[in-house]
């Protein structure tokens, strides 16, 4: 208890005594693929910075799950394709982050579902992911999306879905499922999107960023 809230008590000072705009991968263990799409965020930063006027670092860190440096950071990216594991004292570590302010993204790049629902139940027992609708305001900040979460690649066919775990009404994490928006952040050679759907995922990642930092 004395160390959550010496975290608590770090990240609230961190975040009142900087601009509160940095971005960190989040390193987890388990196997998977935490270092996936590596041109996704920088680009995606690019994006922000130039059309949301944010000044967020051009390159973006690494927190591992279980480390205080968690709490530099009020924006947190997590993606992969495979295996997600949490010890008991990241959990707590996570936990504490997310419940103090900061906010965790997951992108799955295609796979990471049914381990990625193993660690969330550790996470949070007593909350479920609910599925956003399109009328939630995170698809209607800088660009609008009036159908809610596009699809950038196909996986499994099935539509896209956005899905949150709240706390006293703040979407604390957020959930993108069947979309790969990571992939569309991606250097336009390596998947060879058109233009188009590169931007659509380009303007929905600003959407989550903007969201982040106002929330």
């Amino acid at each position: 208890m004395k160390r959550t809230f010496l975290l608590t008590i770090a990240f609230i000072f961190v975040m009142a005594s900087s601009n509160a705009q940095q971005i960190a991968v989040l390193k987890y263990g388990g196997g998977g693929d935490w270092y996936s799409n590596p041109t996704a965020l920088p680009n995606l930063i690019q994006f922000c910075n130039i059309n949301l006027g944010t000044k967020i670092d051009p390159q973006p860190e690494t927190a591992e799950a279980g480390s205080v440096t968690l709490f530099k950071y009020p924006f947190l990216h997590m993606t992969g394709h495979g295996n997600v594991f949490f010890s008991d004292d990241e959990v707590q570590n996570l936990k504490t982050y997310l419940l103090s302010g900061g906010f965790l993204h997951i992108d799955d790049n295609y796979g990471m579902e049914p381990y990625l629902k193993r660690e969330l139940l550790k996470l949070f027992p007593d909350k479920q992911l609910e599925e956003l609708g399109a009328d939630h305001p995170i698809f209607d900040q800088k660009f609008k999306f009036p159908n809610g979460l596009p699809k950038i690649h196909e996986h499994d066919g099935k539509r896209p879905q956005a899905f949150g775990i709240f706390d006293n009404g703040r979407l604390i994490l957020l959930y993108t499922f069947e979309c790969d928006l990571g992939d569309g952040w991606e250097d336009p050679a390596v998947h060879n999107d058109p233009e188009e759907v590169r931007q659509k995922a380009l303007q929905m990642g600003a959407n989550i960023v903007e969201y982040a930092f106002k929330s």
